[in-house]
């Protein structure tokens, strides 16, 4: 039987410290998912953490640059 993997940390707390860190300076989309799964060993996907990422940065006012391919 296969079960779901449970993440020992909470990515939204570290998203929050991240954001809060960088509140003055201009971030990057790539360098923020960088940064959170060396500080969390998070397992989510790329898109799942641009989404958390994102809604936090609006709600808290933060400057988030995307990262174009």
């Amino acid at each position: 039987m296969h079960h779901p993997h449970v993440e020992s940390v909470d990515c939204a707390k570290a998203v929050d410290q991240l954001l809060a860190e960088r509140r003055i300076g201009l971030l990057s989309m790539k360098e923020a998912i960088g940064l959170l799964r060396r500080r969390t060993g998070t397992e989510r996907s790329d898109a799942d953490l641009a989404a958390l990422i994102t809604k936090k940065a609006a709600y808290l006012g933060v400057a988030i640059v995307s990262d174009v391919h």
